[in-house]
């Protein structure tokens, strides 16, 4: 089965963490700048604005694996993202019913290799 993980994460991590992916056996990924917070509105140091929400750049990936590869990648990610503060980022994992190559016309796991 083919998953897809999600994750966010600190821009000033993309390079390191997209290096160590194509070690583990990440084929491909899509990157966007994205802006957002969390539990904590945005604020670091303890802040705690009222209502008030601050976004924070962010860098968000999207890998469709193969589920074999799926803990690697996660560990990959968690070792490289962590910062010990709050705003290290999220990975979600969600499960990908197909992927088809257009040009080809494969599906499944031969469409994302």
């Amino acid at each position: 089965m083919l998953r897809k993980i999600e994750c966010f994460i600190q821009p000033f991590k993309l390079d390191e963490v997209k290096n160590a992916l194509f070690d583990v056996g990440v084929e491909g990924m899509s990157i966007s700048d994205v802006r957002g917070f969390g539990k904590q509105r945005g604020y670091t140091n303890g802040g705690k604005p009222n209502r008030e929400v601050k976004f924070l750049p962010k860098i968000k990936m999207e890998i469709v694996i193969d589920e074999e590869i799926v803990d690697s990648v996660i560990k990959t990610i968690v070792k490289l993202t962590r910062t010990g503060e709050c705003g290290s980022g999220k990975i979600f994992v969600l499960p990908v019913e197909d992927a088809i190559r257009i040009r080809t016309e494969e599906s499944g796991k031969s469409a994302i290799i």
